[in-house]
Parts: C-alpha cells; structure tokens; sequence
C-alpha cells in the first residue's frame, strides 16, 4: 500500500527491504514509544523511503532511533531549546527542521498529527493530518516550510 501510494504520486523515491520485527522493536524499547499504525504498516513494507539522491522522506528505523535519541540527550540543546521527550522525530526538511508525532506522557502516540519542529524558534508547529497527507503534501510541495 505505502510503496504504491507514494509511487502514485512521485517514481522519484526508492524502498528499503522492510524493516524487520526486531528493528521496529528497537524504536519502542530505545524510545520508549509505541509506534502509529501507519507508521508501523510503512516499516513493514520498506525501511524508510528515499529519493533519488538517497536522502530520506521517511528515516530508517535505525535513524529515528539515533536521531531521537541524540536531540533527547545532548545537553548543549537542554538550555536552548524546551524538551524533545514528547516528539518522535521521522523525517527532516533537509533545512534543520524536523518533522514529528506527539507523544503522550503514557509513551502512546493517539493521533497520527504531523508537526514540524523549526530548529531557530523552537516552534512546533502543525503540518498534516496524517502520515498520507504528509507524504503526499511534501513531495507535492502543499507542505511548505
């Protein structure tokens, strides 16, 4: 579904072989996060999606996870810039800026919202109603930051 659904809308992007059980494991026990079923189901088709000069519309799992944990744990960003324990990063704009979920306090992430994190003003900001139409407005360009 996912791999169809962003060939549909660009042959630009290329797959992964899908993320294994214990790679999409790996991201709820290091981040201690449940991952979005639509997240969850693109992962189990292919581990990230990159364009054609290998840069990522969508992170590996191995990148998310050491992403998210170097912006929750480097301390020269503690004093700059408020808590990145309740975002779970899964793309960037190439820019500095970081898309991501909400997460709850309980670890869930509830609505499949996409934000973007502006690394200069530390605003998070509202992006796309889910996955889909986040894929699908930054490839378009709909989605512009």
């Amino acid at each position: 579904m996912w791999k169809e659904f962003v060939n549909s809308i660009s042959k630009e992007h290329h797959f992964k072989d899908p993320a294994s059980r214990f790679e999409i494991t790996q991201i709820q026990k290091e981040l201690n996060v449940e991952l979005p079923e639509e997240l969850a189901a693109l992962f189990n088709e292919t581990n990230g999606v990159f364009d054609n000069w290998n840069c990522p519309l969508i992170w590996s799992t191995h990148q998310i996870i050491k992403d998210n944990l170097f912006y929750r744990n480097f301390e020269g960003y503690r004093d700059i810039y408020m808590p990145f324990d309740n975002l779970f990063f899964f793309s960037d704009a190439g820019n500095g800026d970081l898309f991501c979920y909400a997460i709850l306090k309980n670890g869930n992430i509830e609505k499949n919202d996409i934000y973007v994190w502006n690394h200069e003003d530390d605003s998070r900001t509202w992006v796309a109603a889910s996955l889909k139409h986040f894929i699908e407005g930054w490839i378009t360009g709909k989605i512009d930051i």
